[in-house]
């Protein structure tokens, strides 16, 4: 009795109660059922305001299990759920936040690369005023947009907490694995072939590039996580569980792609541990580049000469990765970067719009490069390629400016590392920035930054470096010089 006088005696309690109970009554007696939500937006709302890192760990954990309604049917509009409306309000908040002078920590916008990232951007809306379809355009830079201040700025941010990088991986591998079991449990009633592992993800991945991508950014993440300290014995055991899991998903993914990723991956780990400084690195991307270049026509007829096609058999399948003769994947990636190649030149200055090459490609497809997966529907994909995407969509600065960033997270990613002395905290900017390295590696042969499973980590990523650049090295330095 007095607990329930003390309840009617609160009257913030009573208010809201009383509010509850009046909007469920008027949804039944008017049939306005969309009422019934209206209790749970406001929660979600109060949580937003009032809790927002809740928000954010739940639209992490809901990304790897979210659904697009457009593949799915449901509707004609490209959008994830749950993951895309929370983080758009994500985006609105943060203005908000901006507007009222309470927005993540000003450092972070003083950093190189939030100057990078913001001239980013800022070209991609002036060439959507010029685009072919601006519409597609503002839309697609909407997207970009959420995705970069709910990750990068709102990331960074929480990441001034070593203890939420640790969170973020965990929020976005645990449900993966969930993912790669569902997807497995799918693949063995087919005798785990190739040509099932193309679709057996769905509906939770379009297809198994962007599964295989996705699988590879994390696959360091979770050998990165073994080195954190202060781990309890089960922690540890499911680790080594995620690792086996990523494992088994990332070989029966099929994904040619996302293997070599991994691979130049780890080359970059062993440089790292050798630590090789990174001049010498870009000297040696550069003879390697002028070798390509020279040796050009050479190469070509030798590949011309693989006629391996992609395989059931693994051996088999990683040879017919050099395959241009005869695989229609590999020929229909050459064909779709020649056309933007075609619209580069016909646009080389503002390109054709963020987000329109699928809807303006078809009429560049030459009949020599056409295959038995080519169309002219505007529903196949993109350009195949985050560097060739922008080229034909933004112009040559679109591109360049997209390759900056490729080019400051290596001279970040590699000064955090040399410069870190803590085990933890190497552990986690190898973690980020292998991850990254196997997008960037993945993003010369597809390109998945429109979607939420790959954005998420992308920019998640960038600001974890940011985040250890700013404020754990520079306490790290600190430290050492009070010594």
């Amino acid at each position: 009795m007095k607990a329930f006088t003390a309840l009617i005696q609160n009257k913030p309690i009573l208010f809201w109660g009383s509010i509850f109970a009046l909007t469920q009554g008027v949804a039944v007696a008017f049939e306005m059922y969309f009422l019934f939500i209206l209790p749970a937006a406001l929660f979600a709302l109060w949580l937003a305001i009032h809790k927002i890192e809740w928000v954010w760990f739940f639209s992490i954990m809901a990304t790897p299990l979210s659904i697009n309604l457009e593949e799915m049917e449901v509707a004609h509009i490209g959008m994830y759920l749950p993951t895309e409306p929370i983080i758009a309000a994500l985006l609105l908040l943060m203005i908000f936040k901006i507007i009222s002078g309470k927005s993540a920590d000003r450092r972070i916008f003083k950093h190189p690369f939030t100057y990078i990232i913001g001239l980013y951007l800022l070209w991609m809306v002036f060439t959507a005023v010029t685009s072919e379809y601006p519409l597609v355009s503002f839309k697609f830079i909407a997207t970009r947009l959420w995705f970069i201040s709910g990750f990068y700025l709102l990331g960074a941010h929480l990441f001034q907490d070593l203890s939420n990088i640790k969170k973020f991986f965990a929020s976005y591998l645990a449900p993966l694995c969930i993912v790669i079991i569902y997807t497995v449990t799918r693949h063995a009633q087919f005798n785990f072939d190739k040509e099932s592992a193309h679709w057996v993800m769905e509906p939770l991945f379009k297809d198994h590039t962007s599964y295989g991508a996705v699988l590879a950014m994390f696959f360091p993440v979770a050998i990165g996580l073994l080195f954190l300290k202060k781990k309890s014995p089960l922690v540890t055991f499911l680790i080594y569980a995620a690792l086996l899991i990523l494992s088994i998903g990332l070989v029966l993914s099929f994904t040619r792609a996302a293997w070599v990723s991994v691979v130049v991956a780890f080359g970059v780990l062993l440089i790292m541990m050798l630590r090789i400084p990174l001049k010498y690195v870009f000297y040696g991307v550069l003879i390697s580049g002028s070798v390509l270049y020279f040796s050009w026509d050479t190469i070509q007829q030798q590949l011309g000469q693989n006629k391996q096609e992609s395989s059931d058999k693994l051996d088999e399948h990683v040879s017919s990765i050099s395959n241009v003769s005869s695989d229609a994947s590999n020929l229909e990636r050459l064909n779709r970067w020649h056309c933007a190649m075609e619209m580069f030149q016909r646009r080389p200055i503002v390109g054709w719009g963020p987000g329109t090459y699928q809807f303006v490609y078809a009429p560049f497809q030459q009949a020599k490069d056409r295959t038995i997966i080519s169309t002219n529907n505007g529903d196949g994909g993109n350009a195949h390629s985050e560097y060739l995407g922008p080229l034909a969509e933004e112009g040559v600065l679109g591109m360049l400016l997209f390759i900056s960033i490729f080019v400051y997270t290596l001279v970040l990613g590699f000064k955090l590392f040399y410069a870190a002395v803590e085990k933890e905290h190497r552990a986690i900017i190898a973690s980020a920035f292998l991850g990254l390295i196997t997008y960037f590696v993945h993003g010369t042969l597809n390109n998945y930054l429109d979607t939420d499973k790959a954005s998420v980590p992308f920019w998640g990523f960038i600001g974890i470096l940011v985040a250890m650049d700013l404020f754990h090295l520079k306490k790290q330095e600190e430290a050492i010089s009070n010594k």
